[in-house]
């Protein structure tokens, strides 16, 4: 296991990051003409997922790489009870993919990236909470 500064350092990191994702999903809902809802979906989505990989490497468990939120929530569910609470979040997988990849799946609708910032900022509340409750000291983390 790595030295607790060094995990400590990571998991920040990995937090700074997500928030980087959620201010660029909430700044694609200012966009003047029709904003592409696919482009905001996608970066919430990713905030969830880096907030749940910053938990799990703070507490030492390693993840593999993928953008299944469903897994990253049943590897958090071995630490923590609130996963199951977070539920919503398994929704945003498929942002994951379908922003990126051509493919047969509909648009992104406004209310599903509205639905989608609005969980990661849950997922988000909730996992700055647990890692403050363990010992992270986070006022430099990041603001969302």
């Amino acid at each position: 296991m790595l030295p607790k500064p060094e995990v400590f350092r990571r998991a920040k990191r990995w937090l700074a990051l997500a928030d980087e994702d959620l201010r660029l999903a909430r700044h694609g809902l200012t966009l003047p003409e029709a904003p592409p809802y696919r482009l905001i979906a996608y970066p919430a989505q990713q905030c969830v997922e880096k907030h749940l990989k910053a938990y799990l490497t703070f507490r030492g468990v390693d993840f593999p790489y993928t953008h299944n939120i469903a897994h990253f929530l049943e590897l958090c569910s071995t630490q923590r009870a609130w996963p199951e609470e977070l539920s919503a979040a398994e929704e945003l997988s498929p942002f994951a993919v379908s922003a990126r990849y051509p493919g047969d799946e509909e648009d992104v609708t406004g209310e599903e990236a509205l639905r989608a910032i609005e969980v990661s900022v849950r997922v988000r509340q909730a996992v700055r909470e647990a890692l403050e409750n363990e010992g992270l000291t986070l006022e430099d983390a990041g603001k969302g």
